[in-house]
């Protein structure tokens, strides 16, 4: 290219012999800005069309307009039109007519039910499940999120501990254990036990888990816990370190999210517990609660429970509680069937997928934030991603560029408006008291937008979230009703979005077939939305007002927006390398999904520039890694001389090993050579 820009330098000289020379793609595409502007012919300004387009945006007129709008809406594969039958979805009653008051409980647990915590009548679950509990038997229970589960195993707690015999102390230590999977269900869980506690204060609950300090951990353990809520790993870690940690007066163990407490990892700990409070005493009760039932949790169903009464509140026609004595063939079956269980969905949440090509979805994403946090009363927004760094990446292009970073302050254009936008992030790379000042703060807005991994995905309750936006589809069914049900909860009206490029039409049917009912949104409706904010506006001197919702000047405005997002990414060093490192994460994250869906999620399907826009990133960069890529070009070029049998055998697997040599250290494809050798 340099030799190239030398010949165009002296255009005076020969004019007619380099034009016949150099009839290839760079005079091909100065004549189509030529045609369509009609006056600027000047050759030697082709290199800077995006540099013209990004700081002159003033001054630009009708033809640099569709060169703009080119580059953003051409060449993106079709979105196909998905015909698919309407599925009757698998509903659960949520409430019953029956109150507490009709419990055998004590009148200061049900006061305390209903005036501190407002609420007066039971959810199908906790009628099912409390009474269970209040016998004194073992129960598997799932029900679909946010139907009351906390409940349904604390006040059966709270209502066996203030009643025993010999008045409980608080150095007894720990009668009941909870154990949760994530931190922040960890205080949700200990928040709803304080209150069910405000009458019976001789009762202590406590919490233990990770990125707390240990010390004052450890002080808490020796002063006694009676309640302990925690996560496993912060159990474990004390159960080895700590000298007062016992559980021989341990007479309830409740596992919550039980699933996910397996799908993060916890197996080894939960069996490490497990053998801790069996070394202490045999008998006691146990509960595990789930909204989704995997092989997994039946496997620590057989290990932790006995004789256990199955609740399932999901089976409408059969609301009969079964033993798992009589369950035998059922259990069989369940654990062939897992793979095409049907989910119970709340009946109040309405389900929505929208069909966006690659380097629209970040304009995409942003018209509907604007669209329903900006442009619509009282929306509070859960969106979810695959990794920590595109969290984090988002989190902070969003804040700059949609709600009123200094560059868009300057004009004065809208900016009252634009300061009702509020961004927050929540995922597992944060600090813990970060992480908590976040999920409080976001807890007590009525408005907001909280860019999360799924760390918030299971049994946090968050009020008044209207909408749960996933941009990166969830590795499970399981998980993405997990997801979903961040919101519509206890009977409220609630609704999700899931954004899904068109190669992965596929996963809409998947959802079926698990009766789960998604219906299209448009992504043409969705960029409407940008026709109502005049910061994305293309001044022309010609045209005064737009008219309606004309699709060019939709396009227009997308294109405006994305020029803004690429011009803060490549604003510093800083922005473009955490841009890389965002879309390394969503590749690595894309190799991961289960072998079952890899015809719906393959890497191949992407296209690598395309994927590069929406990370606001001008061209797909060459190397991800400055390091790695030197090492893996070298391990690449002597492939082609082994033999066609060895070829053929990591065919393949050649695109993962690619990948992975791309993520890899330098020093890690030195072993790994040596290895070979």
């Amino acid at each position: 290219p340099g030799a190239l820009k030398r010949k165009f330098q002296p255009p005076q000289g020969d004019p007619p012999v380099k034009r016949q020379r150099n009839p290839s793609l760079n005079t091909r595409r100065k004549r189509v800005p030529e045609a369509a502007t009609g006056h600027k012919g000047s050759p030697p300004q082709k290199p800077v069309p995006k540099k013209q387009l990004t700081d002159n945006q003033n001054e630009s007129q009708r033809g640099k307009a569709f060169v703009k709008t080119s580059s953003l809406f051409k060449n993106n594969p079709d979105i196909p039109e998905i015909h698919r039958k309407a599925v009757q979805q698998v509903q659960e009653n949520v409430f019953t007519t029956d109150s507490f008051g009709q419990l055998d409980l004590h009148p200061h647990l049900v006061s305390t039910i209903n005036t501190v915590l407002n609420i007066s009548i039971m959810t199908s679950v906790q009628k099912q499940t409390i009474p269970v509990l209040l016998q004194g038997r073992d129960a598997l229970v799932r029900s679909q999120t946010g139907s009351g589960k906390t409940l349904a195993y604390g006040v059966p707690l709270v209502q066996s501990l203030q009643g025993m015999e010999s008045k409980i102390q608080r150095s007894d230590g720990p009668y009941a254990l909870v154990l949760v999977p994530t931190r922040e269900l960890a205080l949700q869980s200990f928040d709803t036990m304080q209150k069910l506690l405000k009458p019976f204060t001789w009762i202590v609950p406590g919490v233990l888990m990770g990125g707390e300090k240990r010390k004052s951990e450890k002080a808490r353990l020796r002063k006694g816990i009676n309640i302990l809520i925690s996560t496993p790993g912060r159990l474990v870690d004390h159960i080895k370190s700590t000298e007062c940690v016992h559980f021989r007066r341990t007479q309830w163990l409740v596992i919550d999210e039980a699933d996910r407490i397996l799908d993060l990892g916890f197996e080894k700990d939960v069996a490490v517990i497990l053998n801790a409070l069996n070394a202490h005493r045999e008998t006691r009760q146990n509960v595990l609660l789930s909204a989704t039932l995997t092989e997994g949790v039946t496997r620590l169903a057989d290990i932790s429970l006995n004789d256990p009464i199955s609740i399932s509140i999901a089976d409408e026609t059969q609301k009969v509680l079964k033993p798992a004595s009589q369950k035998d063939e059922e259990a069989t079956s369940s654990s062939n069937c897992i793979e095409q269980e049907n989910f119970a969905v709340p009946e109040k949440l309405k389900q929505y997928f929208v069909m966006v090509p690659s380097k629209l979805r970040l304009v995409t994403l942003a018209a509907f934030i604007l669209g329903k946090c900006k442009f619509e009363k009282h929306h509070k927004m859960i969106i979810f991603f695959s990794s920590c760094e595109q969290v984090e990446f988002y989190y902070d292009l969003l804040a700059k560029v949609l709600a009123g970073g200094p560059e868009l302050e300057q004009p004065g254009r809208s900016s009252p408006s634009s300061v009702s936008l509020r961004f927050l992030r929540l995922h597992g790379d944060m600090e813990q008291e970060e992480r908590t000042e976040v999920f409080q703060e976001f807890l007590r807005s009525k408005t907001g937008v909280l860019l999360c991994t799924d760390v918030a995905a299971r049994g946090l309750d968050l009020p008044q979230v209207t909408w749960i936006v996933q941009c990166n589809a969830p590795a499970s069914p399981a998980e993405y009703i997990h997801r979903i049900g961040r919101t519509a909860r206890i009977g409220c009206h609630g609704n999700s979005l899931l954004v899904l490029a068109p190669s992965e039409a596929g996963y809409v049917s998947l959802l079926a077939s698990h009766k789960i009912n998604v219906s299209e949104m448009k992504m043409e409706k969705v960029l409407t939305s940008l026709m109502k904010d005049d910061r994305f506006k293309l001044h022309r001197p010609g045209r005064k007002k737009s008219c309606g919702t004309n699709p060019q000047e939709v396009r227009e405005r997308a294109t405006v927006l994305q020029t803004k997002f690429e011009n803060h990414v490549h604003s510093s060093e800083g922005t473009l390398r955490w841009a890389k490192k965002a879309l390394q994460s969503f590749l690595c994250a894309y190799t991961t999904y289960p072998r079952n869906l890899k015809h719906i999620f393959h890497i191949k399907s992407l296209h690598l520039g395309h994927v590069a826009k929406s990370f606001g990133l001008r061209d797909a960069p060459q190397n991800l890694t400055a390091l790695p890529t030197a090492g893996s070009k070298k391990k690449t070029k002597p492939r082609p001389k082994r033999s066609d049998l060895l070829k053929k055998t990591h065919g393949r697997r050649r695109l993962a090993e690619i990948l992975r040599s791309e993520y890899s250290s330098g020093m890690d494809s030195k072993v790994r050579r040596k290895k070979k050798r």
